[in-house]
């Protein structure tokens, strides 16, 4: 891979960013060497983004959803990166699913930038490079950055630690349903937006925008900050604005809280985490799955020595 041109990213060349982020995602040793030395130069540039991320369970509508908050925001002059992040083939390592098939028309704007990304099979509901993604969108100059993650788990509490605002889409749901929901992934979201709030569902999703009022309560929130609950059709355009209207005051009340900046912070400091963990996994998975070692673990396992007594044995004997 040639070398990125950093003068064409920062002016928002799309193949360009395509290509960084392809670079940052290779598991190519002279790639990663490659990328550091980019995201080096590229950390400290003063500019700014809004970054959000848009979950939901499957069929909760959240490539829908984005393409119309999307072209709204397009249509404002907004610039606009879609970062989706799709279930990895186990056969190709590439995304199951094609984000841009699904946002057709969000795609064609010159204003608007969409990569789908591969899991890699990482949990947490995001791609081990995501945070790197981010950064390359900011640099290209895109002010709206939106993630879409694979779907609704107790793991999707690490893309919150990578954006400013979660938003959670839901699906039209009877009243007892609401019970259903995780209270974690609730208890993470900074907006709900009841979806399809159009055609026969309509009738369903205000009697679900009506439930979720009722039943729920965000008084454990320490911010201070209740997540709006609304309905949204991505189909008619109705609610979309009354959407960024809320996420806009929700990024004003932390930028004003200072909430904005303690939480960067803290989301570098898990970044770092993480990336040492990275380091240590990198470190000593060759070790581990040499044969020699391998052959040493059955060993241990057939002299009726349990895995933990194993495992603490080889630990030793690969860290010295």
């Amino acid at each position: 891979m040639d070398s990125i041109d950093l003068n064409k990213l920062i002016a928002g060349e799309p193949r360009t960013l395509a290509r960084a982020i392809t670079l940052v995602e290779s598991q190519n040793p002279k790639h990663q060497r490659e990328s550091k030395n980019l995201l080096k130069h590229i950390f400290n540039l003063k500019k700014s983004s809004f970054r959000i991320s848009i979950s939901g369970a499957p069929g909760a509508g959240k490539s829908t959803l984005i393409e119309a908050l999307g072209l709204y925001l397009v249509s404002r002059g907004r610039k606009v990166a879609v970062l989706t992040i799709d279930p990895t083939s186990p056969i190709s390592g590439g995304s199951i699913l094609g984000d841009k098939v699904r946002m057709e028309k969000l795609a064609t704007s010159p204003h608007a930038f969409i990569r789908p990304s591969p899991t890699n099979l990482h949990v947490g509901g995001a791609t081990n490079r995501t945070r790197e993604a981010i950064l390359l969108c900011e640099a290209a100059g895109f002010d709206i950055i939106i993630v879409e993650t694979v779907g609704v788990g107790q793991t999707e509490f690490q893309v919150k630690n990578m954006v400013d605002a979660f938003v959670l889409a839901i699906s039209p749901l009877s009243g007892d349903s609401i019970q259903g929901m995780k209270k974690g992934i609730l208890e993470l979201a900074d907006l709900l937006a009841i979806t399809k709030n159009d055609g026969e569902s309509e009738s369903l999703a205000k009697t679900t925008l009506h439930d979720y009022r009722e039943s729920l309560q965000f008084s454990h929130r320490s911010d201070q900050w209740t997540p709006p609950i609304m309905a949204v059709s991505s189909l008619n355009m109705t609610g979309i604005a009354d959407l960024w209207d809320s996420l806009q005051k929700y990024f004003s009340f932390k930028q004003s809280s200072g909430t904005l900046e303690k939480d960067r912070l803290d989301q570098q400091v898990i970044w770092a985490q993480d990336l040492f963990w990275e380091s240590i996994h990198n470190r000593f998975k060759p070790k581990i799955e040499n044969s020699t070692v391998q052959k040493k673990i059955l060993k241990m396992l057939k002299s009726k020595m349990n895995p933990e007594q194993v495992a603490e044995v080889i630990f030793k004997s690969i860290s010295n």
